[in-house]
This record gives structure tokens, C-alpha cells and sequence, in this order.
């Protein structure tokens, strides 16, 4: 097998470092493995720790090489936290009567990412939403249409340098190269949606560790993204507080029994927890007391979120939930409640090889990670001239560290 035809996601999250490994196959992607690993450097997923969380990264990579036979020498890496801000921009080039050429699209969207963004802050994704001639819209690919004036509209994302400059120097210690950064929800996207639902308008919630991550598709192309700062570890906090047990304890009580009360349960079943030879019985509904409240705020926090950004006229095919904090047992049918929306879970699609991603939301970013990477649709039009600035500066400060 040879080693281009190797791609790795790597998912660096607040509670878990994934790895999933893809390859080529006859012009065919395959999955081969994933692995993942605890993480503890990262808090509402923003690196507070560069050597515990290049631990993790090295940890996972090499599970995942044990696992699948192949070297990992270069990964295409998430990011995500509340430092994650975009907005909208507009470029315009005048083509003078001739057909437009990819120069000129290209020119347009150099145009629109000319916007001011700050100088902690580094551009992530310059990503076309949609382009303008001589005053039509709605025009998805103008390249030889023929016309006088030119307009891109785009969606830029942006996130803190800092926290981009750790990212790569925590691959770097962990011996491995970052061949992209790719913005988590947009490569969960990737993953999960059907053409449809970007064509039609549908909003991603990815539901993590230490946030959730929300973005609108509509017509195809990518228009609004947000992150809340609210994800799984707070409902396992809860459990830990309510019940007076180790945060690791609630966590397993969590994964096993919890649920958002939407679901039939026996409210008197009792569930045993054994801490430091104390044996102490907890019933369901004690449980979910504990959860509903922050399940609630959630979902009233993320209702709120798409009401601020017209979610609710572009999400007409609903919400696809996605990320661990989605197997929650009922949070998708009292996200209907609340949302007022259609809503399903969004498992990893299409997947060929590696069937245990295809049976985990919590795997969408990391199979997403791949197919992004070789998705050529995507690189070219999301990535047209982010990679010069981003990798350009960023490479060049994470290799004088290390010399």
C-alpha cells in the first residue's frame, strides 16, 4: 500500500483524541481502523495543556498504526472551541464582457477574503456561498457564463492564532505532521448530511465534550456556524455533584443508563455505583432529575442560537444531531419538543471497511476529517487560498520552535 494513499482524521476533542484511518482503494475511499484515546489537555475544547494532549494524539495515532498495519506520518486535524468566529463577506471583479474563467473566480473570492480580521485572529475557510452576474443570483458555477461584473459571496471562518499555533505544535510532538485544519462541524457535515438536506437547508449540531457546535447549510453551500459552550462533560459534572461521585464514575453511569427522561424507563429501577468500597443504589429517576434540567438548557440554548441566525427559515429539512452527547437516550425527541423541528441523529454515511464507525456519531468528525480530505470538490472550493496564509505562517512558527 503506498503511503499517499493513506488519509488520517484526527479529532482532538475535550474528552477524546480519535484517529480514523482511510485509503484509496481504485479511486475508492475504504476505512480500515479508528481508535481513540482519553484526552486531558483540552477544556471546552481549547488546548490548556500542549504535553498531555500530545500524550493523547501519539497514544491514539499509534493505536490506530497497531490496529490497521500502517505508518502514520501526517494527519488532517479538527478544530473547534468558542474561539471559532465567522462572518459573512462580499468580493467583485469586473470580467468585461468575456466568459468567466477560474482566474476570475478565483479573483472574486480573493477579493471577498480581503475583509479585515484582526491580527490575533487567522483565517481558517474562505467558503464560497454562492456567486452574482451582472446582477442574477443564485448562480452555483459561473465559469463560462459570460458577463461584465462578478460577485462572491463567502463565509469566512476564523479562529485565534493561539490556539491554532497549539494545535500544530501539539501534532508536532506527538511526530506527526498537520496536512489541514479543518473546522470540526464542517467536516462532520461531511460525514453525515445527504445532498438533499444541504439543498433543501438543514442545521448540523454536534453535540462534544466540552461544546456544541452548530451549522446552517442552505442551497448546497455552508452559511452560519456558532459554538456553544455547553456539551457532554457538563451533564457528567452534574451527575458527579448530584450523586457525590468520582467525575470517572459518572461518566459509566452516564454512557449506561443516562437519559433525557423522554424515553420508557422504570422510574424505580435502581442502579448500582461501587466507589472506594462504598456501595450506594441510585434510582432512574433520580438520574434523570439530574439531567433533564441541563439537556433543557441545552436545546434552549442551541433554539435560541438558530433564531439569531435565521436558522429557522434555512434549516427547512430540521436539525441532524450529531457527536456522543446525541446517544443520550431521548435528547433527539426532546430536541423535536423543543426545537419545534424534525430531528435525527446523524451517523457517519457511506462508509465501506471499518463498520464500527459507521454504528457511532461519536466517529462523524473523524471519518468527516477523511472524506474531506479527499473529498476534491471541497479542498478546491473551501481551501482556495486559506492554505497559503494559514499553513504558510503557521508551519514556518511551529518549525522554528523545534530547531
Amino acid at each position: 500500500m503506498k503511503q499517499e494513499d493513506i488519509i488520517v482524521g484526527l479529532d482532538v476533542g475535550t474528552t477524546k483524541v480519535c484517529a480514523v484511518v482511510g485509503r484509496m482503494v481504485r479511486g475508492e475511499l475504504e476505512f480500515c481502523g479508528v481508535s481513540s484515546f482519553p484526552s486531558t489537555g483540552l477544556r471546552k475544547g481549547v488546548i490548556v495543556d500542549v504535553e498531555s494532549t500530545a500524550e493523547s494524539i501519539q497514544r491514539a495515532l499509534r493505536s490506530a498504526e497497531g490496529s490497521t498495519g500502517v505508518e502514520i506520518n501526517a494527519v488532517h486535524v479538527g478544530i473547534s472551541g468558542g474561539h471559532i468566529k465567522g462572518f459573512i463577506s462580499y468580493g467583485v471583479v469586473a470580467v468585461k464582457g468575456k466568459e468567466v474563467s477560474p482566474l476570475d473566480v478565483e479573483r472574486a473570492i480573493d477579493s471577498a477574503r480581503a475583509a479585515y480580521v484582526p491580527l490575533d485572529r487567522e483565517v481558517l475557510h474562505v467558503i464560497p456561498a454562492g456567486y452574482v452576474l451582472d446582477g442574477q443570483n443564485g448562480i452555483r458555477e459561473p465559469v463560462g457564463m459570460i458577463g461584465e461584473r462578478l460577485e462572491a459571496n463567502v463565509y469566512i471562518v476564523t479562529g485565534a492564532v493561539t490556539s491554532v499555533q497549539n494545535l500544530l505544535r501539539c501534532c508536532e510532538k506527538a511526530g506527526v505532521k498537520s496536512a489541514d485544519i479543518v473546522f470540526e462541524p464542517l467536516a462532520s457535515a461531511e460525514a453525515i448530511l445527504t445532498d438533499d438536506e444541504k439543498e433543501i437547508g438543514v442545521a448540523v449540531v454536534d453535540v462534544g465534550g466540552g461544546t456544541t457546535d452548530a451549522i446552517l447549510f442552505k442551497e448546497g453551500w455552508m452559511r452560519n456556524s456558532s459554538v456553544i459552550a455547553v456539551g457532554g462533560n457538563h451533564f457528567t459534572n452534574d451527575i458527579a455533584v448530584g450523586l457525590r461521585i468520582s467525575v470517572t464514575e459518572a461518566e459509566r453511569i452516564k454512557k449506561r443508563f443516562g437519559t433525557a427522561g423522554a424515553v420508557m424507563v422504570n422510574d424505580s429501577e435502581e442502579i448500582e455505583s461501587a466507589e472506594r468500597g462504598k456501595e450506594q443504589k441510585i434510582t432512574h429517576g433520580r438520574l434523570i432529575e439530574i439531567i433533564m434540567p441541563r439537556a433543557e438548557e441545552l436545546l434552549e440554548m442551541v433554539r435560541k442560537d438558530l433564531r439569531s441566525r435565521d436558522g429557522y427559515r434555512i434549516a427547512s429539512a430540521g436539525v441532524v444531531l450529531t457527536g456522543g452527547g446525541s446517544l443520550l437516550g431521548g435528547f433527539a425527541r426532546m430536541a423535536e419538543d423543543i426545537l419545534g423541528m424534525p430531528v435525527r441523529i446523524g451517523f457517519p454515511r457511506d462508509i465501506k471497511g471499518c463498520r464500527d464507525i459507521a454504528n457511532n456519531p461519536m466517529y462523524s468528525t473523524g471519518a468527516g476529517l477523511v472524506r474531506y480530505a479527499v473529498n476534491e470538490h471541497s479542498v478546491r472550493t473551501v481551501y482556495p487560498v486559506a492554505f497559503a496564509g494559514i499553513f504558510g505562517k503557521m508551519k514556518d512558527w511551529v518549525k522554528g520552535i523545534f530547531i
